[in-house]
């Protein structure tokens, strides 16, 4: 996360909380001076039953929101800095023109500054990776086709 010219007044701590497809998730927390380094790999995994169309469950991850916020550890609950929200398709799955070259890549995004956050909005720059598998319903268990 970069966010060129700021200085943030208190020094404690900060991370990145991530919610995508109903998990939460957090970084290991960094020191507060920008640039901020994550080089961290957040593994979200998703049971999808009775989906049998993928046009179905791309309808179903449009409805879904993916959140990612950057929060110090300000006592007593923290503060959040800054936030970015996505519809879970468009995160997973970005428009090719906001990528720079193959999906998967680096992506960048401008994060939403909280009103107690000074300064220009933060960058963010993230990749993801997504793997669907098919899976067969047999005798209750489930075997990967």
């Amino acid at each position: 996360i970069t966010c060129p010219g700021v200085q943030l007044k208190d020094k404690q701590e900060l991370y990145l909380s991530v919610f995508v497809l109903g998990q939460y998730q957090k970084t290991e927390c960094v020191p507060a001076v920008f640039p901020l380094f994550f080089q961290e790999r957040l593994l979200f995994e998703k049971e999808f039953a009775n989906i049998v169309d993928p046009g179905d469950l791309v309808k179903l991850l449009e409805f879904d929101t993916a959140v990612l916020e950057l929060i110090q550890l300000v006592p007593p609950v923290g503060k959040v800095l800054a936030t970015y929200e996505e519809n879970t398709r468009d995160f997973l799955f970005p428009d090719p023109r906001l990528t720079h070259g193959l999906r998967g890549l680096q992506r960048e995004v401008l994060m939403k500054r909280s009103p107690s956050f000074t300064g220009i909005a933060p960058k963010l720059r993230f990749s993801t990776t997504c793997f669907i598998s098919d899976s067969l319903l047999i005798l209750g268990r489930s075997h990967i086709q």
